[in-house]
């Protein structure tokens, strides 16, 4: 089985420990939160393998790339420190179960992948996905098994994720352009940091997106709308690419105000959080969230993540928020999807 490469002497050496200092819901100051790193990195029980949330962000937050959620997670599941209910865990292992009936759609060298997520399917369709559309594939057996991380369960991941690269294999891709953020950071992130090699090239969406609106930019109407960006917890793992956010909203006339929980500072959804830290810290972490992008006059609230997008939809809509995936954005700029937006059809 695939082993995490770890160098101890990375953290051992480092100036900042940035990935628990920066951490928003462990408080530690620097040199506490150096001696709690350590500890895990020594195989030691520390606090954070109790009072970790599974925001991903500390992998994020570490500036020499040493891994640390992956770490945190290992040690979890070593020493049966799990973070939600044995019935929720098992849950999950069992539902995102490989069952040999994937959809696959007429994939040549370049796959459009959907996760396990349907409604990603519907995203990856018109104007700006006609040349991959077709090329569809969804299923437990190309689901990114990053999820699992959430409930320490790093054995999942380390099972799954290589079987998961062998089934785009055999279907002779060059490319697979993942309409999922997490699978994105799995095949780029996850991947690289156990040894797991990945053979076809993948394609974050939105950098399908920006260059397929390039493309279109004489048809784009821009939208003239303010909006606050969800940011998700996958997102974490490959920060390189946040910055295609605002590059694509600006693109279709979408202002993002500055806000306290944005970019690096940003919260989760909190849905995944209910089930790893109560729902008390998820309520709170929401509402802080919502508030947030209320208090600097926005309209909308975007989504990435389908997951995120369900969590908070009706919470921000109840708040008088409108929430809209970017992707379905991008296809109002066009002509797409007769929805109001900005006070015109």
């Amino acid at each position: 089985m695939a082993k995490l490469k770890f160098n101890e002497n990375v953290c051992n050496t480092c100036p900042t420990a940035d990935c628990l200092v920066k951490c928003q819901y462990m408080k530690f100051d620097r040199s506490e939160a150096h001696d709690e790193m350590m500890k895990i990195v020594r195989g030691e029980d520390s606090r954070v393998l109790h009072d970790c949330v599974t925001c991903y962000a500390c992998e994020e937050y570490c500036p020499r790339g040493a891994h640390p959620y992956y770490l945190i997670s290992e040690r979890r599941e070593e020493k049966a420190i799990y973070t939600a209910p044995r019935p929720i865990t098992n849950q999950w292992i069992n539902m995102t179960q490989m069952q040999g009936k994937p959809m696959i759609g007429a994939v040549s060298d370049k796959a459009l992948s959907c996760c396990f997520i349907p409604a990603l399917g519907e995203l990856g369709s018109g104007e700006i996905f006609k040349d991959v559309a077709s090329a569809m594939v969804l299923g437990a057996e190309f689901m990114c098994p990053a999820v699992h991380t959430h409930f320490a369960r790093m054995s999942v991941v380390k099972e799954r994720l290589p079987k998961v690269v062998n089934n785009f294999v055999k279907l002779g891709v060059k490319e697979v352009i993942c309409l999922h953020d997490e699978c994105y950071g799995t095949y780029t992130s996850i991947a690289p940091a156990y040894g797991i090699d990945v053979p076809f090239k993948p394609v974050y969406y939105m950098d399908f997106l920006l260059k397929r609106l390039n493309e279109l930019k004489n048809q784009i109407k821009p939208l003239n709308i303010k909006a606050a960006y969800q940011r998700p917890c996958s997102n974490r793992l490959i920060p390189n690419k946040h910055h295609l956010v605002k590059e694509i909203l600006h693109l279709i006339g979408v202002e993002l105000p500055d806000r306290k929980y944005q970019d690096g500072n940003a919260l989760c959804c909190g849905e995944m959080l209910r089930a790893v830290a109560g729902y008390k810290v998820a309520n709170d972490i929401q509402q802080s969230n919502i508030q947030d992008m209320l208090e600097v006059g926005t309209d909308y609230c975007v989504f990435n993540c389908p997951a995120c997008q369900t969590s908070l939809s009706e919470k921000v809509s109840k708040r008088g928020l409108k929430p809209v995936h970017i992707i379905d954005l991008c296809k109002m700029a066009i002509g797409e999807n007769k929805k109001e937006v900005g006070g015109d059809e």
